[in-house]
């Protein structure tokens, strides 16, 4: 079993959760909660799995609080 770290953000205009796993070519996904959210990262990520091993091109390091005049 593998751990992966989604980032989640809202849709400004629809206004669902779209989530996305760094590092991992279309491994993003979205859905009206976070829940559903979830599972629809977690069957996007088994999908990808078929195609064979799941291989982080980047690694996620963190965010960072940004404050402009």
């Amino acid at each position: 079993m593998r751990t992966f770290t989604a980032v989640v953000e809202r849709c400004p205009e629809t206004g669902l959760l779209v989530g996305y796993v760094p590092g991992i070519p279309g491994a993003h996904s979205q859905g009206a909660t976070a829940e559903e959210l979830h599972r629809n990262l977690i069957e996007v990520l088994e999908m990808l799995a078929e195609d064979g091993e799941l291989l982080i091109e980047s690694e996620f390091v963190g965010t960072q609080q940004l404050e402009i005049a």
